[in-house]
């Protein structure tokens, strides 16, 4: 394994001097000076800060003929992706347009029947239901020939997506931040969050039209919120400002109690607190317990689960997306554990990529054992799992500095017909190729990553937020930092100090992890080393979080130790 290294962020010492001066304490507003805030208005996570839906391209067009559709009693199809992002967005479009008086349906493509967004079959399956408007959500962009085939059915289509166009998109009504010519800010919003943007635009449309006068209540969007903090996290797209307002705000009404029965029961399931929800509780709890359902089943499962009007019908729905959740983990371990058996526990010098295949690798579960693989040899990986016709499908992760789109678009250039198709972005993609030419694929996809990558690429670093006075690490801080809105590109905080140990424990039935008291400053601090059975020596240099711990209802200050070396 490469040498690892540990950096610090630059901070912008005006940026964080204003900061302190608007009313931030000083942390904060040192941790937010390294992170691209650049004023103390992104401080502010009031909806009214939100960005304006007027200048999301279409929008307005959207809200107009989804309003024409209302006025008209037409029959509106929503086709969703089978992601917790594609469920979310779903969910809300439901909830959102069922409010405002809407016809309106559902449909999710099957991961192992249809494939992915609106093909023309699914195309097909909406006319022989008499629909009379498609609208996507969380995919559709590339759904060139699934739309024409609805249009030439006689059905109307609005695409809402987030994902980045290709040259040639669908010739029809898109509402998408990263379509050429859109000035929208926030290039970073889910999917969840176009669907919630769209609705926006629809209520402002219809009370325009005077819909609202005849006695319909007017729907508060809001309640949508703990939606979209769901579907924004688990989709791990970039927490900007915009994005962070979306979170917090749902956050804060599901820490109050005011969620949706589902949540309320996949919090329970999870066992999470929601009196102490946090943007972690999406990704790693909730998040992908609604993934389990489209990975190993259908994703109706998912959405049900959300769209529950009762606690009873939503903790049923819970605990089967529970059960599915532990067969994923099972299949997962099962996987990663052969994959790891193919591989050496150290890689040899000049291997920068990982490629693992067996037949009965399950399709839904293959990212995840990708993203387990990725971690624990810092490589970019790749897991393919049989399909159908002799084909597999892959899914990879990659390292910060590879972009593997980029990569798999290299190999493709060189080897045309190696990859039958391939889609993706720089941390995640997927792709199909048939089962014959793994070796072939294995070792171009070798060479490509070589050229592209320099050697420290390949080697782990921790950018953290230096150091921290030992004065400032205290309970109340670490319970101040959990309440910040932290995530993909928005990194949760982290330390570099050197401690000097002064005694330590073996925890855990085989002793694999270990708690230590460290000392700085003349001040100790307990401490938890994850997967360390190893001594710690006198003196460490650590990677590390403060973490308000709970336990038997009290609470204490730890430090979570993500990376140690003897100093």
């Amino acid at each position: 394994m490469s040498a690892v290294h540990i950096q610090t962020r630059s901070v912008d010492q005006d940026i964080c001097q204003t900061l302190i001066q608007s009313g931030a304490d000083p942390l904060t507003a040192r941790l937010c000076a390294s992170r691209g805030v650049v004023s103390p208005a992104e401080l502010d996570d009031k909806l009214a800060a939100l960005l304006p839906y007027q200048t999301l391209t279409h929008c307005e067009t959207a809200a107009a003929r989804l309003a024409d559709a209302i006025g008209r009693k037409e029959k509106i199809l929503i086709v969703a992706d089978y992601d917790a992002d594609g469920a979310t967005a779903c969910s809300v479009g439901m909830a959102g347009l069922g409010a405002m008086g809407a016809a309106v349906d559902f449909l999710v493509p099957n991961r192992f029947e249809h494939g992915y967004g609106l093909t023309p079959e699914l195309a097909d399956i909406a006319a022989a239901q008499g629909v009379n408007l498609l609208v996507t959500v969380d995919n559709g962009i590339a759904s060139i020939a699934g739309v024409a085939r609805a249009q030439a059915l006689g059905i109307d289509v609005i695409v809402t997506d987030h994902h980045l166009p290709a040259d040639e998109v669908p010739n029809c009504i898109i509402v998408n931040p990263n379509q050429r010519g859109c000035g929208f800010a926030s290039k970073s919003l889910a999917g969840v969050g176009v669907i919630f943007y769209v609705l926006m635009a629809l209520r402002a449309e219809l009370r325009r039209r005077g819909y609202f006068s005849d006695g319909l209540k007017e729907p508060n969007l809001a309640d949508l919120l703990d939606l979209v903090a769901l579907g924004t996290v688990a989709d791990v797209v970039s927490l900007d400002h915009n994005n962070r307002i979306l979170v917090s705000q749902g956050l804060k009404r599901m820490r109050s109690g005011k969620m949706r029965p589902g949540i309320r029961a996949l919090f329970d399931v999870a066992r999470r607190d929601w009196k102490k929800a946090q943007p972690f509780d999406m990704g790693f709890a909730l998040g992908p317990r609604i993934n389990a359902a489209g990975r190993l089943n259908d994703m109706s499962l998912g959405i049900a689960c959300l769209l529950a009007q009762s606690d009873d019908e939503a903790q049923t729905l819970a605990a089967q997306l529970n059960d599915l959740n532990i067969e994923r983990r099972e299949i997962e371990q099962s996987m990663l554990q052969d994959a790891l058996n193919a591989f050496p526990d150290t890689l040899p010098d000049g291997q920068t990529t990982l490629v693992a295949y067996r037949d009965d690798f399950h399709q839904g579960v293959v990212g995840i054992v990708a993203s387990r693989l990725k971690d624990r040899f810092y490589r970019p990986a790749i897991v393919f799992a049989p399909a159908d016709n002799g084909e597999v499908r892959g899914s990879g992760r990659s390292i910060p500095n590879l972009h593997l789109r980029d990569a798999l678009d290299l190999v493709s250039k060189r080897h045309p017909d190696l990859i039958l198709k391939f889609g993706g972005h720089a941390m995640a993609a997927g792709l199909s190729i048939l089962e014959r030419n793994i070796p072939a694929f294995q070792t171009a996809f070798e060479e490509a990553v070589r050229e592209m990558v320099r050697e420290e690429d390949l080697s782990q670093t921790f950018i953290t937020d230096g150091s921290l006075a030992a004065g400032d690490i205290t309970l109340e801080q670490a319970q101040n930092l959990a309440r910040q809105v932290w995530g993909q590109g928005f990194a949760p905080p982290s330390f570099t100090d050197c401690f000097r140990v002064v005694r330590q424990q073996n925890l855990g039935a085989e002793g694999k992890h270990k708690k230590a008291w460290l000392q700085k400053d003349g001040r100790e601090f307990e401490a938890m080393f994850w997967r360390c059975s190893e001594d710690i020596p006198e003196y460490v240099r650590t990677v590390y979080r403060p973490v308000a711990n709970e336990w038997r209802n009290n609470l204490e200050l730890q430090l979570y130790i993500d990376y140690w070396e003897a100093a």
